[in-house]
Order: structure tokens, then C-alpha cells, then sequence
């Protein structure tokens, strides 16, 4: 009676005996539209091989992704690499796995980005300038351009550049500055990478100021309350992703060469940046103002 009492426990604490159904949130990266056409034969793939259903919503900010979290009743998330170690500080989240993308990297790193015909060389140059950035809650977008200006100088960038603004996407960051809305702008290599696949403009008349250390890419991670078993199967899953017919037909579909493990010490250098940059995770203010 025992053995069948300590068995029963483990299949209901494992979650073997049955599937669940998961609202995972994702950040606004990019269009709306074009972070649905690349997520959604992800989330129908790990449907089909988990039995668990899947169902994404796209936040209108990144910010949104932790304030939301419990409103909206997310089992999870893919998180940016901010809202990652957010998360891991303030909601206990754990962390499966992230795409290595086709550069062969499962990280990232950010760029601060400007027109190869602005004359802009250095942060000096940059005085009373325009300063497209993506969220206050993002590396790439914010917190590595923040550290970045403070480390060169710059002790306010309300009075050093002309206007800054947040432009809401990575995409959009980008485009600010090739289309001259913005002298100067904030991306993450993927996106610029994955964009320039498509506009040779991007490779032609931009050039790269400056670069952040590498950070973990967008990674999937779920409430730690989700059943150990439906974790396991799913990280499961994604990890093997690369060695199924089906699975690497989906991978380049999204991008992405295979995913990899993650744990939360991948997200120490985040930790480090956003020190660098001043900010101290339990009291930042991450909402655009």
C-alpha cells in the first residue's frame, strides 16, 4: 500500500500521467505579425510531440512580460536576456533551453549602430544627436547602450542627446536610423544579422560603434509551480529537435540551428551589465516613461 501510495505521488508530482495546456508570453522583438509566423510552428511542434497545448501571446512591451505575468496567467515565457535574469530574481522562474542560431551562437550581443554617412565616430560625436533606443527592459535595446554612455562619459543622456526615444522592437531601432528618424540606434546582432539576410541596406550603410559581452538569446523558461514532468518533456523535446526530420524542418523555419540548455548562471554576465550600468534589478524601473 505504501509502494502504491509513493508511486501515485510521483506520477501526479512528475506530471507523466497527463499533458496540460500552457500560455507562453513573448516579448515584441520584432513585428508582431512576423513573431507569430515564427513562433507558431515551434509552439504546434512541441504540441504534437508533448501532447501539452501550447498557445502564445505577444505583449505589447517587454516591461509587460513581468508585470503581466500573473494578470495574464503566463505558465511562461521566451525571455530576452533582461527579462530572463528579471525574472529569475523576482518570479523564481526556471530556465529549459534557447536557440542556437545560424551563426552557430546560442548568445547575443548588443550593438549601438549609425549611419556610415553621419560622420559619428565616438560617443563624442554623438553630442546633441538623435537616440533611437528599443526598452527600458531590454540589454541590447537599453541597459548595455546605458552602461555603455556612462562609462564614456555621458552622465545624463537627457541633456546630452537632443531626444531620445523608444522605439518599441528591435526592427524598428534598426530602420530608425537607416531610414535618418534616429543619428543613433540600439539593436542586437540576431535581428540586425537575420534582417540583413533581406535588405543589403543594413550591411551597406550602417556600421558598428559598439559591441556588449554576449548574453544568453531568447530562452524558454517556465513557472517553477508547472509539473516536473511537463518540463521535462518539453525541454526534452527542444533539445532533440535537431535530430528529427519534422524538428530541423521546423528549426530553420525559425531560425535556429538546435537548442541548448539553460541554466541561471548563464545570465551572470546580464547581472554584470546591468551593474555596470547602474541598476539594481530589485528596485528598477522598467516601464517607458
Amino acid at each position: 500500500m505504501k509502494y502504491f501510495l509513493a508511486l501515485l505521488i510521483f506520477f501526479m508530482l512528475s506530471g507523466i500521467s497527463h499533458s496540460a495546456e500552457l500560455t507562453i508570453g513573448l516579448i515584441p522583438e520584432q513585428n508582431v505579425f512576423k513573431q507569430v509566423e515564427r513562433y507558431k510552428p515551434l509552439g504546434d511542434y512541441i504540441e504534437k510531440k508533448t501532447g501539452n497545448k501550447i498557445t502564445f501571446t505577444i505583449l505589447s512591451r517587454y516591461g509587460n512580460i513581468l508585470d503581466n505575468f500573473h494578470n495574464k496567467k503566463l505558465d511562461g515565457a521566451f525571455w530576452g536576456s533582461f527579462t530572463g535574469a528579471m525574472a529569475i530574481k523576482k518570479l523564481g522562474i526556471e530556465m529549459l533551453a534557447r536557440p542556437v542560431n545560424n551563426d552557430g551562437n546560442s548568445t547575443y550581443w548588443g550593438y549601438i549602430v549609425v549611419r556610415k554617412d553621419s560622420g559619428i565616430k565616438n560617443v563624442q560625436d554623438m553630442k546633441g544627436k538623435s537616440l533611437a533606443f528599443v526598452e527600458q527592459a531590454t540589454t541590447a535595446g537599453y541597459i548595455f547602450p546605458m552602461a555603455y554612455f556612462k562609462e564614456h562619459g555621458v552622465s545624463n543622456i537627457k541633456t546630452y542627446f537632443k531626444e531620445y526615444y523608444f522605439a518599441g522592437s528591435h526592427d524598428a531601432a534598426l530602420y530608425a536610423v537607416l531610414d535618418i528618424k534616429a543619428d543613433v540606434g540600439c539593436v542586437k546582432n540576431s535581428m540586425l544579422d537575420r534582417l540583413a539576410e533581406k535588405d543589403p541596406r543594413i550591411k551597406n550603410e550602417l556600421v558598428v560603434l559598439a559591441q556588449s559581452p554576449e548574453v544568453p538569446s531568447n530562452g524558454l523558461g517556465l513557472r517553477k509551480e508547472i509539473a516536473f514532468g511537463v518540463k521535462a518533456d518539453i525541454k526534452r523535446v527542444l533539445l532533440e529537435m535537431e535530430g528529427d526530420p519534422e524538428g530541423k524542418k521546423i528549426l530553420e523555419q525559425f531560425g535556429a540551428l538546435r537548442f541548448v540548455e539553460t541554466k541561471d548562471s548563464d545570465y551572470t554576465p546580464v547581472f554584470e551589465i546591468a551593474k555596470r550600468a547602474g541598476i539594481t534589478l530589485e528596485n528598477y524601473e522598467y516601464i517607458n516613461k
